[in-house]
């Protein structure tokens, strides 16, 4: 079938809509119509040579849509259905899935990064040649094939704008906090990036009872945003920050500290932001063959803990639906951070509104949605 889709050829060069062909669903595959998808950093960093990935490639990795077709074998959803997508599909049987770490599924990642299905191949093409699938899902499209465990069904009350955040950064944020850190009631949590990531770090920070929330960006407009989330605080990045973070703690630092920018010099900074026998949580992903350095004496003398959240630590089989309850129950308020959407037409204006840090989250939403 023809299909509209944002691509990717190289660093620097505005993604381009162009029409490319999309074959059907094979065994253990699905065919899915996209509603919505997000607008989301992770995708930019191929923009920039951040992440480098083959080309030409079809962005996309935060997406919701509705099930058109299933291919041979597929039994957990059927045409019709509305699903949130994953983007790290598991295959349930290797040592990581069977402990509960699905995100860090080891049969899935080399298909994944070489841009292919599981047999090797793409389902994208144009004039006979191979286009990639980003992040297993390459939804900054109109229809994508994805394998079957990217496609989590939800109720249909759940509008699949919501759904689609719910697939990453809601998912990556809240998980942060309640599967990766296990946030305490009554903690001291300080939140480094005010974007879609941060605010769901901030909105899980509150569902877990923190004491107070202190939330950290560049951007002033992010300060009204992080504050309606459920921020106790809003502070300006500078090189003080540090001190003011300090001086709200009783002198000690965040019991918590979570990094949702994925930039070194302030993965570096959180450590400093921590109390002695506090929580580091990287969540923001670097740039590839970049470096952090974190001092070993301070981490060993003050006994301080860094750790990496991917995709929240979560089991998305389990936590889509968890999150699209409390989304229905009124305690995670995903509606508001929607702050635009646009046509697939206007992607790179999407990328700049998100660059310009006046925005939560913007989303693509496909006619018919």
């Amino acid at each position: 079938m023809k299909i509209k889709a944002a691509v990717f050829r190289e660093p620097g060069v505005p993604f381009s809509v162009e029409t490319l062909d999309l074959a059907e669903p094979r065994a253990g595959e699905v065919l899915v119509r996209v509603a919505a998808a997000g607008v989301c950093h992770s995708d930019w960093h191929l923009m920039t040579g951040a992440t480098r990935h083959a080309t030409p490639v079809v962005p996309g990795h935060e997406g919701a849509g509705v099930v058109a077709a299933v291919g041979p074998g597929v039994t957990r959803v059927q045409a019709g259905d509305h699903v949130a997508l994953n983007w790290a599909p598991s295959c349930g049987a290797c040592f990581y899935c069977l402990h509960d770490r699905p995100s860090l599924c080891d049969t899935y990642v080399g298909p994944i990064w070489a841009g292919a299905m599981m047999d090797g191949t793409t389902r994208l093409s144009q004039d006979g040649r191979p286009v990639y699938h980003f992040s297993a899902l390459a939804c900054f499209a109109d229809h994508a094939v994805v394998p079957e465990s990217c496609c989590v069904p939800l109720p249909r009350d759940v509008p699949l704008t919501v759904a689609a955040l719910i697939g990453c950064a809601v998912t990556t944020g809240v998980g942060a906090v309640l599967n990766t850190a296990q946030v305490r009631p009554g903690s001291r949590v300080a939140v480094y990036g005010a974007g879609g990531v941060g605010l769901s770090i901030i909105m899980g920070a509150k569902l877990a009872g923190a004491g107070r929330i202190i939330a950290i960006d560049a951007h002033e407009a992010k300060g009204d945003m992080a504050l309606s989330f459920g921020a106790s605080d809003f502070l300006m990045a500078g090189p003080d920050t540090v001190g003011r973070i300090q001086g709200m703690t009783e002198g000690r630092g965040a019991d918590y500290v979570f990094e949702a920018i994925g930039l070194p010099q302030v993965q570096e900074e959180c450590l400093m932001a921590a109390r002695p026998g506090g929580v580091i949580v990287l969540a923001g992903v670097a740039p590839m063959g970049s470096a952090t350095n974190l001092p070993g004496a301070i981490i060993t003398r003050q006994e301080k803990t860094v750790t990496g959240t991917y995709y929240g630590s979560a089991n998305p089989a389990r936590d889509f639906p968890l999150y699209a309850g409390l989304y229905r129950r009124g305690l995670l308020d995903l509606d508001r951070l929607i702050s635009r959407t646009y046509p697939l037409e206007r992607i790179n204006e999407a990328y700049a509104d998100m660059l310009s840090g006046e925005i939560a989250r913007g989303l693509i939403v496909f006619e018919g949605a």
